[in-house]
């Protein structure tokens, strides 16, 4: 297994840094902001980097004002910023009265949507930057189906074998629930939230249905909205809308509902090593989300939904930018073969590259305007 893995992130955190004041780096905790965070603050002189959770830190910042003023000409790294948001009105000041860029790097594990006091008291002042786990361009191509099978946490993903990974990522559910989503404010039971993750586990990749959700848990649908868009802001849980078009189609408009990192949905399936997944029923539908996850985090800025009608045209994954729109199918075959459907939505929204993601070893062309590839190998015309 590799060592220090160089996130893809590294070149955009310190290009926002010399165009903004502040920088928010957002992720679930163990995905890697900390390691990141260290390695970018290297080529600052004297930078210091506090860690919020440590009490010795955290008292640093009793008098906030002081302390910056104090270190004024120093870039600092505050790391996991949640558990301090009465620091960001003090921060618009600080900010303010320095009037430089690269001031602030900022860690948290919540959204900014979560972060509230983040994006109304820095609006102007702050860049967004989200760190998924790792993804396909930041490891060797020939482990690509550990990066499947484990996820793309780092502590999983480098674990010394797939029982010491999936022990790694049953700890992590376990105080994710038990303690991640308390300290964020949230008052649920943990094992309400594993009943409802486990069950959206079995439905990963499917068409949401709040209702049913709802009956399986006891809960209204509201209630089951709510606790999505929660493992939304939380950063573990994806649901992919559906495509909107003027088209005179009868289109599906409940979104898809995915565990975003694989080694995450394997453990709450159960699966524990290759040959579980090979004879699982959702391994399709597990290739599926790892093929999607890993392009939406090396192509953040496009936007991505999919495409269904009622009468069966389907596209697993659309990506639009300007006026640029991309169809992109996910098999798990390595002998992959696409139906009608995939034809028919090809001509519904007029596009001219379409690409079948397939564990194939090499790219070919299978139709007009359609290449098969590995997903190492997607690399969409811009």
């Amino acid at each position: 297994m590799q060592g220090y893995i160089i996130r893809i992130q590294t070149a955009h955190i310190e290009s926002r840094l010399s165009q903004m004041p502040a920088v928010a780096l957002l992720g679930p905790r163990q995905v890697g902001k900390s390691t990141l965070a260290k390695q970018i603050i290297k080529p600052f002189k004297n930078a210091i980097y506090l860690d919020l959770e440590k009490p010795s830190d955290l008292n640093k910042l009793r008098d906030p004002e002081a302390y910056f003023s104090l270190h004024a000409d120093k870039f600092i790294c505050l790391d996991e910023i949640q558990r301090t948001p009465e620091l960001f009105p003090v921060l618009r000041s600080v900010i303010d009265e320095r009037q430089r860029n690269g001031q602030f790097l900022i860690l948290g594990s919540a959204s900014p949507d979560l972060i509230k006091q983040s994006s109304e008291s820095l609006a102007g002042r702050i860049s967004y930057i989200e760190l998924t786990p790792l993804n396909q361009q930041e490891i060797k191509i020939n482990l690509q189906r550990t990066l499947w099978l484990r996820g793309g946490f780092p502590r999983s993903f480098l674990a010394s074998n797939d029982n010491n990974s999936c022990k790694w990522r049953q700890d992590f559910i376990r105080t994710f629930l038990e303690r991640d989503l308390p300290q964020l404010g949230f008052s649920l039971s943990a094992k309400t939230m594993e009943r409802f993750w486990k069950i959206c586990a079995h439905t990963h990749g499917q068409l949401l249905n709040q209702s049913k959700l709802g009956s399986s848990l006891g809960v209204s649908h509201h209630t089951i909205r709510n606790y999505i868009d929660l493992m939304e802001q939380t950063f573990v849980m994806r649901a992919l809308p559906s495509y909107q078009t003027n088209l005179k189609k009868r289109i599906v408009k409940s979104p898809k509902i995915y565990v975003r990192d694989s080694g995450l949905l394997h453990t709450l399936l159960g699966l524990e090593t290759q040959d579980d997944l090979f004879s699982h029923p959702s391994y399709g539908s597990s290739w599926e989300g790892f093929v999607i996850e890993n392009i939406l985090s090396i192509f953040p800025d496009w936007h991505a939904s999919f495409y269904r009608t009622s009468s069966g045209s389907e596209i697993d994954l659309i990506l639009e930018r300007g006026t640029k729109r991309i169809a992109i199918e996910c098999k798990a075959s390595s002998s992959p073969e696409v139906g009608r459907g995939f034809w028919s939505a090809l001509k519904d929204l007029e596009i001219d590259e379409a690409w079948i993601i397939a564990p194939v070893s090499e790219s070919y062309p299978y139709g007009k305007g359609v290449t098969v590839a590995p997903i190492h190998e997607f690399n969409p015309k811009r």
